[in-house]
């Protein structure tokens, strides 16, 4: 996968908050948890940018990412004690419409840090490598 290193890191990341903070905190204080530790490990990111999103070519309004980090890897947090399909599809939905090859799904609500990766099929670096893995998380 082009950007395992990439997901690892963060991955990494948000497992030292979790294990730091444990869960039962607001979403707020794990993402100016992680802001803090991406500085620290050196990871390049922009915090609650505003991205538009289109349809079929038109601006339809606009959604703030949590985190977008490299340049490249969307990043959603939640905070609950459960991830449900809904949050699975939103970060789907947004990788899609921002055109990323590839987005973060993490939850610090629950015992355990929970991660998913997610991609855009659509995407043109993409295509080869699903075709290849027909179990992974599709947008």
């Amino acid at each position: 996968m082009k950007y395992e290193e990439l997901t690892h890191k963060i991955i990494g990341c948000a497992m030292k908050v979790h294990g730091i903070l444990g869960n039962g905190f607001q979403e707020v204080i794990y993402q100016r948890a992680l802001a803090i530790e991406f500085k620290k490990q050196k990871v390049g990111f922009r915090r609650e940018m505003e991205m538009t999103i289109y349809y079929e070519g038109v601006d339809i309004g606009t959604r703030r990412v949590d985190f977008f980090v490299e340049d490249i890897i969307m990043l959603e947090l939640k905070a609950v004690i459960r991830l449900e399909e809904v949050h699975l599809a939103q970060a789907m939905n947004y990788c899609q419409a921002y055109n990323l090859p590839i987005g973060l799904l993490l939850n610090f609500g629950a015992k355990s840090l929970e991660f998913k990766r997610v991609y855009n099929v659509n995407h043109p670096e993409n295509k080869l490598y699903i075709k290849n893995n027909p179990k992974i998380i599709k947008s």
